[in-house]
């Protein structure tokens, strides 16, 4: 298959482009290298079956051009950050928004089969009730939420006017290899990971008992693979189904890294939800999709990638 894979240099977008071109498929990764970089491809830059291109998803002219012949898109571009579109929501409904709305009008001005949207499980905010169902109300407490929430609906309908299958994955907290505990768009795990290495304790936001999902890199590429094979549209939950607080995972990479000390208390932080974990039912039975690797075989298999 040709298919296309925008914010293929990003964290999530690079692990998808190896693995699809392990498969043997053709690429063209589309990134303008705003928070992905071009070294997360590296290894597929020998491949003459994958093409790089420098650019955005604001630039529908680009989109038009390089989707051509194309049989499927995996839109992975987006504003990344929860706290960075609080202080940025123009910028964040651009990137995320309108860069969703121009996959979505290339895809069909250019005969794509299929396009699997990147999505999140911020859409459901704070508003009761745990594991979390694609069937429940959303609450988006972001600009980065409302964005990506508002990006399914262009996917629901766009693709009953225009005959134009879509998938959104509501990912959950993704990790693996390539976050930059850098960057401001870093996740708990990688800034927690680059700590510990420093001989520093992890820094936990509020009292440590808000809870998340964490599921491992790999098994969210295996979910936008599945999702753009099987006959499936729609929106999923991608998680690991298990709920673990900040604290649990303080502990865990502690004794993974042989720290001995105690993690530090900060204040809590605006737009963060309390607690999240995924029902993941619809993703088995409609995608085939279940994770393959536990938190702690994740953590263990990103400590060693990461050395």
């Amino acid at each position: 298959m040709l298919y296309v894979v925008t914010g293929g240099a990003g964290f999530i977008g690079s692990h998808l482009v190896e693995a699809l071109s392990l498969a043997g498929h053709e690429l063209v990764v589309i990134d303008d290298l705003s928070s992905g970089r071009i070294e997360n491809i590296a290894s597929v830059s020998a491949n003459p079956r994958v093409r790089f291109v420098q650019g955005t998803v604001l630039d529908l002219g680009l989109l038009l051009e390089e989707f051509q012949g194309a049989d499927g898109v995996f839109h992975q571009a987006a504003f990344v950050s929860v706290p960075g579109s609080i202080r940025h929501p123009l910028q964040s409904h651009e990137v995320t928004l309108t860069g969703t709305l121009n996959v979505l009008l290339a895809a069909r001005d250019t005969g794509v089969k299929k396009v699997v949207h990147a999505s999140s499980a911020a859409v459901y905010g704070n508003l009761p009730g745990i594991p979390k169902r694609e069937d429940m109300p959303v609450e988006p407490l972001s600009p980065y939420a409302v964005a990506k929430y508002a990006g399914e609906q262009y996917c629901r309908v766009l693709g009953l006017l225009y005959d134009l299958p879509t998938v959104s994955l509501r990912y959950f907290n993704v990790y693996g290899a390539r976050q930059d505990p850098a960057s401001d768009y870093a996740a708990v795990i990688p800034r927690f990971i680059a700590n510990l290495r420093n001989g520093k304790p992890p820094v936990i936001f509020g009292d440590g008992t808000q809870t998340r999902d964490f599921v491992y890199v790999r098994d969210v590429v295996r979910a936008n693979i599945l999702a753009m094979e099987r006959d499936a549209e729609g929106v999923y939950n991608i998680g690991s189904g298990k709920e673990t607080s900040i604290n649990e995972l303080a502990t865990i990479l502690m004794r993974l890294l042989r720290f001995r000390g105690q993690p530090v208390y900060a204040g809590g932080r605006p737009g963060d939800v309390m607690h999240s974990v995924a029902d993941i039912s619809r993703a088995r039975s409609l995608l085939g999709w279940e994770p393959a690797f536990s938190l702690e075989e994740g953590l263990s298999d990103t400590l060693v990638s990461m050395e």
